[in-house]
């Protein structure tokens, strides 16, 4: 049976840090906010490799937009807000505000990053296009702008969106080392594939 939105949020929830996360977080005002990344979509690898759902996840990946103010001190102040909800889970929980994304980004990856006009464009952005899902903190609905047959298949493919080919590799490498059997497209067949699929 494919891999529904509604099965891979309850294969999420069965890591406990997960459903404290889902729990807490949306008390916290954060707009737009999203819980997001390898917290999510390694708990599927995981259920495939007869894993417990949180093995292998390094940080939990929280996303919020807020343009009102691009400031480090109020990106810091929401930082720091959710460290205190979350300290006693004992694990890192790494939270950004896609509105500022574009200030440091290109200082740090040696690449330009255009302004981001939400949340969910920051998702859109990630490497690898089936690791592109998040869980809305306002009604708990999930965004996968691939759907999820790559994901649960562990076909990884480059994003058109980010052709970043090195920090591809590097990256689907690492999630390979750790689940053997995921197939990494190379970056060249990936967008070949984009370019044919938009040619009308």
């Amino acid at each position: 049976m494919p891999l529904t939105p509604t099965g891979l949020i309850e294969q999420a929830m069965q890591d406990p840090v997960n459903a404290a996360l889902l729990s807490r977080l949306p008390g916290l005002g954060l707009r737009q906010g999203f819980l997001t990344a390898g917290c999510l979509f390694q708990a599927t690898w995981n259920r495939l490799s007869d894993k417990p759902p949180g093995w292998g996840v390094k940080d939990y990946d929280v996303f919020y937009f807020d343009d009102s103010d691009l400031s480090w001190d109020a990106e810091d102040a929401v930082i720091q807000r959710v460290q205190k909800a979350v300290a006693d889970l004992g694990v890192s929980v790494e939270v950004k505000n896609q509105a500022r994304v574009h200030l440091w980004y290109e200082q740090r990856f040696k690449s330009p990053y255009p302004r981001l006009g939400s949340a969910r464009d920051g998702i859109d952005r990630y490497l690898i296009s089936c690791t592109r899902v998040g869980i809305d903190l306002a009604d708990g609905s999930l965004y996968a702008p691939d759907g999820l047959d790559d994901l649960e298949a562990g076909i990884l493919r480059m994003n058109p969106l980010l052709p970043m080919r090195e920090l591809f590799l590097k990256k689907a490498g690492d999630y390979q080392a750790r689940w053997p059997w995921l197939q990494i497209v190379p970056p060249e067949a990936a967008t070949a594939t984009s370019a044919s699929s938009s040619t009308p």
